[in-house]
């Protein structure tokens, strides 16, 4: 595959490694230094878009992956409350995308994991939920994008919690999302059911980036041909 790497940070670099330890090939990889090379007429040159930018920059850069024709994965995260928008652009205009809030494998069957504990918490309302993310203090966002798809699996999963909160008190409506930015942390996420007898604690922990570049390359070679709007579970779970 050529590659138009959009984001070319710690994550893009890493992401680059891996593709051509794969076989492909980086064609383009912008970043604040060469945003001007950016266009449709440079996308259509490659044979897929991979976005790990910015929050302000990811919805653009996805529409225009979307109008030059090319298939898009993007793993940037703190950008949501435009999905719907772009979700429904790319239906619109026959398109390719696929996000995630966490390309690695380990986490995406952690979040398979975390959906299947939340549906047999459900009937046992004496456990006190807490989720824990950690990364590194370098990281824009909080809470992460991780933490926030855990959340949302556990109140759609059960009928526990109706939303979810960041770093305030426990409530018998809200989740709190417990977020730490600390050191050179790499990710940690951890959801814990407490009752005055026991704990149950589910926790996924990242050593390096690298899980979450091979993931991404994973999910861009799997979305070639395809049309429509994806997760990486359809990546890991469809036929």
């Amino acid at each position: 595959m050529k590659i138009a790497i959009l984001g070319y940070g710690k994550m893009g670099q890493i992401i680059e490694k891996i593709a051509l330890e794969r076989g492909h090939n980086i064609l383009l990889k912008i970043n604040q230094h060469n945003i001007d090379e950016l266009n449709i007429e440079n996308l259509k040159k490659a044979d897929v878009v991979i976005d790990f930018s910015t929050p302000e920059s990811a919805k653009s850069n996805i529409i225009l992956s979307i109008d030059a024709n090319k298939p898009i994965i993007s793993g940037t995260t703190g950008w949501l409350n435009d999905y719907k928008e772009v979700k429904d652009y790319c239906i619109k205009n026959d398109g390719t995308f696929l996000y995630a809030s966490n390309f690695s494998l380990g986490v995406n069957l952690f979040f398979e994991l975390n959906k299947n504990l939340a549906k047999l918490m459900k009937k046992h309302q004496q456990y006190q939920i807490n989720l824990t993310e950690i990364h590194h203090s370098e990281k824009l966002d909080a809470p992460s994008g991780t933490a926030i798809s855990l959340a949302e699996q556990i109140i759609s999963e059960s009928n526990i919690k109706n939303k979810w909160t960041l770093n305030s008190e426990n409530s018998d409506e809200e989740l709190k999302i417990d977020a730490q930015r600390k050191g050179n942390i790499t990710g940690t996420h951890s959801v814990n059911y407490k009752s005055e007898t026991d704990s149950i604690l589910i926790k996924h922990e990242a050593h390096s980036r690298d899980g979450f570049a091979q993931g991404a390359i994973i999910a861009a070679e799997w979305i070639m041909s395809k049309k429509g709007v994806f997760s990486m579970h359809d990546v890991l779970f469809s036929s």
